[in-house]
């Protein structure tokens, strides 16, 4: 910085404060030569010049002994006052005894009196300055401006200045994180999010003031501690959430933690705060717990998932997701008939091998590259159908999932009817499943999309029905033309006499809707006789098949 000024002929203003004007003159003509120097006579005088505003001080020189406003009360004055407290100041005496009492009151270096060696004056004033601008470099930067809290860069060094004198204690790192902050600037506007975010870091300084500890915000929700071993995680938690509580709007919050406790001091500091947050994504929409500790294994989970997000766009280009499908049968003739089928994708990894869509599936609805995936399924069924068609003169009906983030897609309806264009389909060829808990959310604006999709023929089957939320009330407002009986219904049915009542109600209810029932998970001749006795419309499972590549599912055809 120093020689771009210099370059740039750029000079720093200084002020000489001192009541006698030989002594003024011998300092500005030693300080002209690199500085643009400002006098006055007096404290008082000095001030007003200052609190005018008309040029930024670099530096203050000023005697001790005036009249008006001496020397001490200047400095009083200026420590006193924020905007400018942070002016470095010199004194000018060839007392002892004052030199060491304008130290103690912020003083930041003194010069004797006579003024006989310019060079040491000269090379004085630049020390102090170069030393002040760095130290109001560190002061804008190593503090987040909104919270008071440490930034992250001067967060890890001070962490390592300490271990320096304490490498043999057990410290801890925790991670908290608001879930969902950005639909809480979205409902409340982003003053309340800033104001959320304030009262964290008030709380986190409160804490910590009594406990050892220091903090740091990173990033816009996400807010690091460090602190000794024996420190109450609960604790820290509970007074978060309870100050929080106190606010209308704050008590909507959610905080989760993640801990990593007894931090490997062979690792470096940032190795500690990924650990320390791997463990809080662990629970990111996990309502069931607020805190989880970082184990290998869930570092490990965390790893797969990570491989699973990056993965995923090299999965849709290579076809590494295969679409299997999955035969429903009508049963209520003598025979059971194909009626339809479900589309079930699967992940053949070049790396990992075949991956559970348990594993994946529940990752991308939480980040939203569910809809990235839900595309591709959409593509390849319609292809399929379309295929079968032209090649087997057959029209087998396929279901796909629409995720709850789907729904809300304005070009959805224009997509799927673009695909029965591209394919030669028809609207009931290409059926669409809704889960429960999407009717839950937002009913009313659902409501509107699945008529509109219904409008042009598209048939909506509600998925999982009976694990979500639903009230009756609902159930009959709610526009359907199927209701999917969910798995762990028909599997206890056989030894649970609540979940036979509970497949029995759904039976009733989806008469008085007028709709047809199927059942999910039928495994075994006595399952389908049960159901068949109850009124059930049509049962996919094991039964009759697992869901199998496309070139395999041809073979039911001929059945």
């Amino acid at each position: 910085m120093n020689s771009f000024k210099g370059l740039n002929g750029l000079k720093r203003h200084v002020l000489v404060v001192d009541d006698d004007m030989i002594n003024r003159e011998i300092l500005s003509n030693i300080l002209r030569t690199e500085y643009e120097v400002h006098t006055a006579g007096d404290g008082k005088e000095a001030l007003d010049l200052i609190k005018a505003g008309d040029c930024s001080f670099s530096l203050i020189l000023a005697d001790l002994l005036m009249p008006v406003m001496d020397g001490f009360e200047l400095i009083k004055n200026l420590k006193e006052d924020d905007a400018l407290r942070l002016i470095p100041v010199i004194v000018m005496t060839s007392e002892s005894d004052a030199e060491v009492r304008s130290i103690k009151m912020g003083a930041a270096d003194f010069i004797t009196k006579p003024y006989d060696m310019p060079d040491v004056i000269l090379a004085r004033c630049e020390r102090i300055i170069e030393l002040q601008e760095n130290k109001n470099i560190i002061h804008d930067t190593e503090k987040d401006m909104l919270t008071g809290l440490y930034s992250r860069e001067y967060f890890i060094e001070y962490i390592n200045q300490i271990e320096k004198y304490k490498a043999d204690r057990k410290v801890d790192i925790l991670n908290i994180n608001i879930d969902h902050f950005h639909l809480l600037n979205e409902l409340y506007g982003r003053e309340e999010g800033n104001n959320a975010l304030i009262r964290i870091g008030h709380i986190l300084l409160d804490i910590f003031s009594e406990k050892p500890g220091i903090c740091c915000r990173t990033e816009a929700d996400n807010f690091i501690v460090y602190c000794d071993h024996e420190v109450d995680h609960k604790y820290v938690l509970e007074k978060l959430i309870d100050g929080l509580s106190d606010a209308s709007v704050f008590h909507k919050i959610r905080l989760r933690m993640g801990v990593y406790t007894d931090a490997d001091k062979s690792l470096m500091v940032e190795n500690w705060l990924d650990r320390a947050k791997t463990a809080c994504d662990m629970i990111r929409g996990d309502y069931s717990k607020d805190i989880e500790y970082y184990s290998n294994e869930n570092y490990e989970q965390a790893k797969f998932r990570e491989k699973l997000i990056n993965d995923i766009d090299d999965a849709i280009k290579n076809k590494n997701l295969k679409v299997f499908y999955q035969p429903k049968y009508d049963i209520t003739g003598e025979k059971p008939v194909l009626r339809s089928a479900e589309a079930l994708v699967r992940w053949i990894h070049p790396e990992l091998g075949m991956i559970s869509p348990g594993d994946f599936i529940p990752l991308f609805e939480s980040n939203g590259l569910i809809q990235k995936l839900d595309r591709f399924v959409w593509e390849e069924v319609a292809g399929q159908v379309g295929k079968w068609k032209r090649e087997y003169n057959v029209s087998v009906p396929v279901s796909v999932n629409v995720s709850r983030m789907d729904i809300y897609f304005s070009g959805l309806k224009d997509n799927f009817v673009r695909l029965l264009e591209e394919n030669g389909l028809e609207p009931k060829e290409l059926m669409l499943e809704i889960t429960e808990s999407a009717y839950s959310e937002n009913a009313e604006e659902l409501i509107s999309v699945v008529e509109n999709l219904r409008s042009d023929g598209f048939m909506i089957e509600m998925d999982d029905f009976g694990t979500g939320y639903s009230s009756l009330n609902m159930i009959t407002s709610i526009p359907i033309d199927a209701l999917k009986l969910d798995m762990k219904f028909v599997r206890n049915m056989e030894k649970d006499e609540k979940s036979m009542k509970l497949v029995e109600l759904v039976l009733e209810i989806a008469e008085f809707l007028q709709v047809p029932v199927i059942a999910e998970g039928v495994e075994t001749d006595n399952q389908l006789r049960l159901l068949k006795e109850r009124g059930c419309d049509i049962i996919q499972g094991y039964y009759f098949s697992k869901p199998v590549p496309p070139e395999e599912f041809t073979a039911f055809f001929d059945k």
